[in-house]
């Protein structure tokens, strides 16, 4: 292999951000180049829902510059300078506008609300875009080498499922059955693929995403070099001019006339650095990222060359509940708490049995309220789910079906006492999860009173829009409150997980990586989590973490086309 090979921009990371970047540089003239570390091309992106959160989009008339900035001023606290979060506000709209272009299809979610509405300048739904489900025999044998999509996003392992099929089927809506039916019928009728492959070529969530996104590539030829890791940047009188990767063991230069654009992901499969860094240390594998890769390649390099960097201790918290593999031979994988914590008949407690936060709240400020409590507590990051018969019986709590569908007698018998737990007394379960029983009877008994009135006198659960988003309408007069009484009752332990780290390469309103002084590092940009979050330690609705990565690599290839070619940005 040559020991250097050329191009106008290298994008080092195949996930939305570095997809949004390269298409964008093509667009504008510029000659791209992918590498993606991994063998299979998405990333993070790939398993994430696909959301993005865009003010002010095409389906949501109701909104305004003032009242995005009200919002994403209090969610970040003066942390964030106005001109990248207005950088962000102002171009998102035109982000959608050219995903369209690109048959990227998104759609706004109708009563989506955002994650904090109790903040000044929240919205009550319409920020929030899910993708279009995507035919991805468009992509041809390169559907094989796309990530596939989180387990949680497939039915009975195969189907996979998106937002407007979720609602009915998780909560069993009237009509539950038809959509059920629907998905069924059309996998198994698809009779050409069936004999092809078992993956379902109707992608949906971050599958359809990024599959959409591949196609605009394929249909640009823009080169995508898989197995290609970062090892270091080639800086030249202050300027980066490319990087030196390693391609399944073979080292080369690519030597980048333009500039670069890091989307490499965050650190979260980096022990050392989560240890270093996080406000409480966790195993890697708390993190819900996919694969191993991610381990802070670009933010290591970056250091090298004196890149400033923010927001390090911060990550997308997620609780987790943790789920053995196949055969229980202590590989583990793990399931998100998203929507469960909003269910009636549950609740959270610290190890000491107290309910600590409202526990519908979203999961990055429950992970969050975890860690607050353990630093007042240090009972809990792990701390419990309590539920009783009533909800086992009607919800998923993580990976555990309804046991309408899917009976205690039908779980793998290692996961008693050892995934859930189950006992016929609060005081019984107590005792086995090792928590004081008096304690958490009181909780029980206390929760159970909320319930009753529908107005929970500590932590307000279900007293904003939302919480009720994701509670159950048909539970009254509180859709997020149900009592705790029917037995037998179940625990669960909740980890504090993530969905990546929030810290990075410090940057600037156009995506340019800034030196320690400030002064930024010509040639070199980031997005996406190898990047410090624009959102700081909030998460101000879904999409949040993939909206910014795809706008911000959209700037900065605008940005590196208007100082370095006679075409600026059109």
């Amino acid at each position: 292999m040559n020991n250097e090979i050329e191009c106008d921009v290298l994008v080092i990371g195949s996930g939305a951000g570095g997809m949004v970047s390269a298409i964008r540089a093509h667009d504008l003239g510029l000659r791209p180049i992918l590498v993606e570390k991994s063998d299979r091309f998405g990333g993070t992106s790939a398993v994430s829902g696909g959301g993005i959160w865009i003010p002010m989009n095409k389906d949501f008339k109701d909104d305004s510059e003032e009242a995005a900035m009200a919002y994403l001023r209090a969610c970040t606290k003066g942390e964030v300078p106005d001109r990248k979060l207005l950088a962000y506000v102002h171009n998102g709209k035109r982000l959608v506008e050219l995903l369209e272009g690109w048959s990227v299809g998104y759609s706004a979610v109708p009563g989506y609300p955002d994650y904090c509405p109790w903040l000044p300048g929240a919205a009550a739904g319409g920020r929030t875009m899910m993708p279009h489900a995507f035919d991805a025999r468009k992509l041809g044998d390169q559907l094989f080498r796309m990530r596939e999509p989180h387990p949680t996003h497939k039915v009975f392992g195969r189907m996979q499922v998106g937002l407007e099929e979720m609602g009915p089927l998780i909560k069993r809506w009237p009509g539950w059955w038809r959509t059920a039916a629907k998905m069924v019928i059309r996998y198994w009728t698809d009779f050409p693929f069936r004999m092809k492959s078992s993956r379902d070529r109707r992608v949906t969530t971050g599958n359809a995403m990024i599959a959409a996104l591949r196609k605009a590539m394929m249909d640009r030829e823009i080169p995508l070099r898989l197995k290609t890791a970062l090892e270091s940047f080639v800086e030249e009188g202050g300027r980066v001019v490319g990087a030196v990767v390693v391609e399944r063991g073979n080292r080369y230069t690519v030597r980048a006339r333009r500039g670069v654009i890091v989307a490499t992901g965050g650190f979260e499969k980096n022990q050392g650095l989560r240890d270093q860094y996080m406000p409480k240390p966790t195993p890697t594998d708390y993190s819900l990222t996919p694969g191993v890769n991610n381990v802070g390649d670009a933010l290591k390099a970056g250091a090298k060359i004196g890149a400033a960097t923010e927001f390090l201790d911060q990550a997308w918290w997620v609780p987790t509940m943790r789920v053995p593999a196949p055969g229980f031979n202590n590989a583990d994988m793990r399931a998100a708490l998203f929507m469960e914590r909003s269910y009636p008949h549950t609740m959270c407690v610290n190890r000491n049995g107290d309910r600590f936060c409202d526990e519908a709240i979203s999961y990055n400020d429950f992970g969050a309220a975890m860690l607050d409590d353990d630093r007042k507590t240090g009972a809990n990051a792990p701390c419990w789910m309590i539920f009783d018969a009533t909800a086992r019986n009607r919800y998923p709590i993580g990976t555990l079906l309804p046991s309408a569908f899917w009976p205690d007698w039908r779980l793998p018998r290692e996961w008693d006492d050892n995934v859930y737990y189950k006992a016929n007394t609060i005081e019984a379960l107590a005792r086995k999860i090792d928590v004081d029983p008096t304690r958490l009877a009181a909780s029980v008994r206390r929760i159970n009173g909320f319930a009753e009135t529908g107005k929970d006198e500590d932590f307000d659960r279900g007293g904003n829009s939302y919480d009720t988003f994701f509670g159950d309408p048909r539970n009254q007069p509180n859709p997020c409150l149900g009592a705790i009484e029917k037995p037998p009752f179940y625990a669960v332990q909740i980890d504090i997980g993530d969905i990546g780290t929030k810290g990075g390469l410090k940057t600037d309103e156009n995506g340019n990586v800034l030196r320690t002084n400030g002064v930024p590092i010509e040639g070199l940009y980031a997005t996406g989590n190898v990047a410090g979050a624009m959102t700081y330690d909030s998460y101000p609705g879904a999409g949040a973490t993939l909206g910014p990565a795809m706008a911000f690599g959209m700037l900065a290839a605008e940005h590196i086309a208007d100082r370095t070619t006679n075409r600026g940005v059109s």
